[in-house]
């Protein structure tokens, strides 16, 4: 699943989710947690089976429940699983055991995130992301974190790199997608744009997202550059050249490319394919 930018929307918002309908996201996802009152749990639910039958868009589609501590957790649960939506986040996951308690109520086909919010969750970042089954990826909060470590306030969230790395980390080693925070600030383009470009750069697959302006940035961001894909198109001619055969080190461009270096520009090239393939 292509994952570079992912738009939350209240599920209780109509106008919002039939704006999204046609958006360039590569994920739309129906909140049915923090965005959405506690008087209007219930509807937002029913809103979003409604949303989530009917189809027609563009992006994918996923939803975040409440949690399963919660009064909604369960009826969330119970009443996505019947819609067919393909993905479902958990939020605040704190355990492994957490994450199989999400897992073992899905519909078979259904992926799950789990957000990662909490101090406690850091701190089990190894046990959560090795939960299997139908985990496919780690989503940072980085507000609800940033409040729970009591951070201060820092405007290139240099209290959190540390855990942005863990999270990256621990999902690569379990082939899990990893997705960076919200941008808080909806005034500040070229702030978000930077922050894009940072959480690329920490290894994210994309980012999460609170309004529509951001979706052209994180898309940006978090796609190959025509530079990079020139080297990586150069790189695997260079291996596949009679003269490579059975190398597992050339030269290419003036620089020692290795087979893990061919591995990356293998990957790149598919990430661009899979883009094109989107439209």
């Amino acid at each position: 699943m292509l994952a570079r930018s992912v738009l939350f929307l209240p599920a209780s918002n109509p106008r919002a989710i039939e704006k999204a309908r046609t958006l360039a996201c590569d994920l739309a996802v129906l909140d049915l947690e923090d965005a959405v009152a506690p008087e209007e749990k219930d509807a937002a639910r029913i809103a979003a089976v409604k949303t989530v039958r009917g189809g027609g868009f563009s992006p994918d589609v996923g939803v975040r429940v409440n949690g399963l501590d919660t009064p909604w957790g369960e009826a969330d649960l119970r009443g996505i699983a019947a819609s067919g939506v393909r993905l479902i986040v958990a939020p605040k996951v704190e355990s492994g055991d957490q994450a199989r308690a999400y897992a073992e109520r899905l519909p078979d086909g259904c992926a799950l995130w789990a957000m990662i919010e909490t101090p406690g969750a850091v701190l089990r970042l190894a046990e959560i992301a090795s939960a299997g089954g139908p985990l496919a990826g780690l989503m940072l909060g980085v507000n609800d974190l940033a409040a729970g470590l009591r951070t201060g306030p820092s405007p290139d969230r240099e209290p959190l790199k540390p855990w942005m790395a863990a999270v990256v980390a621990a999902a690569r080693a379990n082939g899990l997608l990893a997705i960076d925070g919200v941008f808080n600030r909806l005034d500040d383009a070229s702030g978000h744009a930077a922050e894009c470009r940072e959480g690329r750069l920490y290894g994210f697959d994309g980012k999460s997202l609170i309004h529509p302006s951001q979706i052209a940035a994180a898309n940006a961001a978090f796609s190959p550059t025509a530079d990079e894909l020139e080297e990586a198109r150069a790189l695997v001619a260079a291996f596949a050249s009679p003269e490579s055969d059975g190398k597992g080190a050339i030269r290419v461009d003036g620089r020692m490319a290795e087979r893990l270096h061919l591995q990356a520009a293998e990957a790149l090239l598919e990430r661009q394919r899979r883009i094109e393939a989107r439209g």
